[in-house]
């Protein structure tokens, strides 16, 4: 099977021969990644003399900080500070075709990987960064009408980057959206299902119509909005910290619903330097989260230094996923499941 071939397999539950792996050289990496070139005609409006950390303004009109190396920082300006200026503000041109040439040049050249895009994000992570962290999560409750507004500006833009990426050869799209603390979501489930849902459906609705797989990432406890997101038919779910939920809990929950792409734990495990500690988890996702004909690929956390990591820890949990990767039982029912 070439790579492709694996991970369709393994998202669709189909019996790929091993499991599908993200990992650096020397070690296996079945994924050919994809992003947009820079847009030629943006240039930022403010710039900032290099200083104790970093400042700068992104393609949105964001003005970002950072005190760490380790951290890309976090948004301390929004690009829409008040919703007045809502009607004159322009989204920038992620959907210019011109913008996905390259990328559709690297897949082509590249048959024999699965070919996966990057979006610029998804409507929250967006919307968040626009209006500032804090601002936006009082902006739900207090100013619901021009959240909708902008969210379905968001939305349209979206919806019509997925499609470039169908038309440069994407298999695949990939979001992150991070929307848990250690243990809750950001927003009640009930406010996410209304406010939020709807987008995701929309979006997910549009790549699944050009037969696109929509992978997500998020950080933090999002239990409560899994089986949502099983339902609008996110097909892959991209999670650094398994062991928030419990891998035999998502697999008794979840497995052979949607497909996982984890690392080793990034919070308790891959940090505890215990080789013994960081095989048996790597054995334990690929059994559980991947026996059911499928459902997982093996994932690397690449920021060493922010999380406390050795490069030789990394190292152990790539040697344990090809070790105990290289075939897999299933377990379970099997299940099919249509690519997207």
């Amino acid at each position: 099977m070439t790579s492709r071939e694996i991970v369709l397999r393994t998202i669709e539950f189909r019996g790929p021969e091993r499991i599908a792996m993200s990992l650096p050289a020397p070690y296996p990496n079945d994924l050919g990644g994809g992003g947009t070139t820079p847009d030629p005609d943006w240039k930022p409006s403010r710039t900032w003399k290099p200083r104790r950390g970093a400042k700068w303004e992104d393609e949105w009109g964001n003005v970002w900080a950072t005190l760490s190396k380790f951290s890309k920082g976090e948004v301390m300006q929004g690009a829409i500070r008040d919703w007045k200026d809502l009607d004159t503000y322009r989204l920038p041109r992620f959907d210019r075709a011109s913008r996905y040439r390259q990328a559709a040049r690297g897949f082509k050249a590249r048959p024999d990987k699965y070919h996966l895009g990057w979006l610029p994000g998804f409507p929250f992570a967006i919307m968040r960064y626009l209006r500032r962290m804090d601002i936006f999560l009082a902006d739900l409750l207090l100013h619901p009408r021009e959240v909708r507004r902008l969210a379905d500006r968001v939305t349209a833009l979206l919806v019509r980057c997925v499609n470039r990426w169908a038309d440069a050869g994407a298999d695949g799209v990939m979001f992150c959206e991070d929307w848990g603390t250690q243990d809750r979501l950001l927003v009640s489930p009930a406010l996410w299902r209304e406010v939020f849902k709807p987008d995701y459906q929309k979006i997910v609705g549009a790549a699944r119509a050009r037969d696109v797989a929509v992978w997500m990432h998020s950080c933090g406890y999002i239990y409560e909005i899994v089986p949502d997101l099983i339902e609008v038919g996110i097909a892959v779910l991209q999670l650094d910290q398994p062991g928030l939920f419990g891998v035999s809990r998502l697999a008794k929950e979840f497995g052979g619903r949607i497909a996982f792409w984890s690392p080793v734990d990034i919070q308790k495990v891959l940090p505890s330097g215990n080789r013994r500690r960081i095989a048996r988890n790597a054995k334990n996702m690929i059994e559980r989260l991947g026996g059911f004909r499928g459902g997982f690929v093996a994932g690397y956390y690449g920021a060493n230094e922010a999380i406390g990591v050795k490069p030789e820890w990394q190292d152990w949990a790539c040697r344990a996923f090809v070790r105990y990767g290289a075939r897999i039982r299933a377990r379970g029912r099997p299940t099919t499941k249509r690519k997207g």
